[in-house]
């Protein structure tokens, strides 16, 4: 078996000591005013070891919120919040990218400015429900509102939201941004046909439902770079109703478009991907349009697929991708990369401390030092 996974790379303006990135992770931790916490800090610092970072999805405005307790970077104190994340993250000499997020029609009115209707392509019924605060300071789930149509006014006004975000996301001192248009968010619903039945120049072909998307991503680019900006798409994903009729005519759109624009990299969420499970197979079609976006996409790819240490140095020596994003081990293992590279025991995950909640299930899962010098003090 070889280690491909500890050979060093580049994305973007970043070198990086080794191919394991650590995967956006909601946690629901966030203090008041969605101000990254104390808590987060430590977090990310305790992760650092991972080559790349990208932060838990980070909503760009407060109409971009959908979950309850996510931070956002729309105002100076959650800025001052994640300079000092990107600060703890720096001194253990991790890097460290934020992935941009605005929900669309997966959000509440408890969200929302003004208590308004979350907002859409298209207004439809949304097959899902929210997470938001109860009365008891737990989380609960409640049925989503029907959404309402963006106008055109509205849809610049959040391209200006991203603008401005990954702005203040280097101001920060992050080291990239990642624009979230996968698992059926706003860009996502855009992008697919079963949530998208506008009429307007971002309704109907393909060419006019990625128009949203490319205009993010131009728009971004032309404030912070190219080469600090990547880019996560799910293809054939099947999130909150999403169910795109031709996804080969869709991504081959977009790739060939994406390719044009020397981002950093493309973060893809591979079909084997559905919900909280990993299928054990991926169909034939899916396999087709994967093989399609590698050959189409000239920069770096980040594959995210529930991997293990094995079948991550698979998918890299097979050339399917050139660096893999791990999640929920990440979760429990904050020295992950020092555990696959020893191929030592991993620490279990809590499911039950996901979301919301203090320090247990979030900066108290012990590293291998950590679990050494126990042993030597029983």
């Amino acid at each position: 078996m070889t280690d491909l996974l500890f050979a060093p790379t580049r994305i973007g303006a970043l070198d990086l000591p080794s191919r394991i990135v650590m995967a956006p992770l909601t946690r629901s931790r966030a203090a008041a005013g969605n101000v990254p916490s104390a808590l987060a800090i430590e977090y990310y610092r305790q992760r650092a070891s991972a080559a790349l970072i990208i932060t838990e999805a980070t909503q760009i405005s407060q109409q971009g919120q959908g979950y309850a307790w996510t931070p956002g970077i729309h105002t100076q104190a959650q800025i001052e919040g994640w300079a000092k994340v990107a600060d703890a993250v720096h001194q253990e000499g991790g890097r460290i990218a934020m992935q941009l997020w605005h929900v669309g029609r997966v959000s509440h009115t408890v969200f929302q400015p003004g208590g308004a209707r979350p907002v859409a392509p298209t207004t439809m019924p949304v097959p899902a429900q929210a997470f938001i605060p109860g009365e008891n300071g737990q989380g609960i789930y409640a049925d989503i509102p029907d959404p309402q149509e963006l106008t055109i006014a509205g849809i610049q006004l959040i391209v200006a939201d991203y603008v401005q975000a990954a702005r203040n996301a280097i101001t920060a001192g992050l080291d990239a941004v990642e624009i979230h248009a996968a698992n059926g968010y706003l860009l996502d619903q855009f992008l697919n046909s079963g949530s998208n039945w506008r009429t307007d120049r971002y309704g109907g072909a393909p060419e006019n439902r990625a128009r949203l998307l490319l205009e993010v991503v131009d728009a971004v680019s032309a404030a912070i770079g190219s080469q600090r900006v990547g880019l996560r798409l799910s293809p054939m994903g099947k999130s909150f109703g999403m169910d795109e009729a031709d996804p080969e005519a869709l991504f081959h759109h977009v790739i060939a478009e994406l390719d044009k624009r020397n981002l950093a990299y493309l973060h893809l969420v591979e079909p084997t991907v559905k919900g909280r499970e990993i299928a054990t197979e991926i169909d034939p079609r899916a396999q087709a349009l994967m093989r399609d976006i590698r050959a189409g996409f000239s920069g770096p790819i980040i594959l995210a697929g529930g991997y293990t240490r094995w079948n991550a140095e698979r998918a890299l020596a097979d050339g399917r991708g050139d660096l893999i994003a791990f999640g929920r081990p990440f979760i429990a293992n904050p020295d992950l990369p020092e555990r696959l590279r020893l191929d030592a025991p991993l620490n279990q995950s809590d499911p039950a401390s996901f979301f919301g909640g203090d320090a247990r299930g979030y900066t108290d899962y012990p590293t291998l030092a950590e679990l050494a010098e126990r042993e030597l003090t029983v």
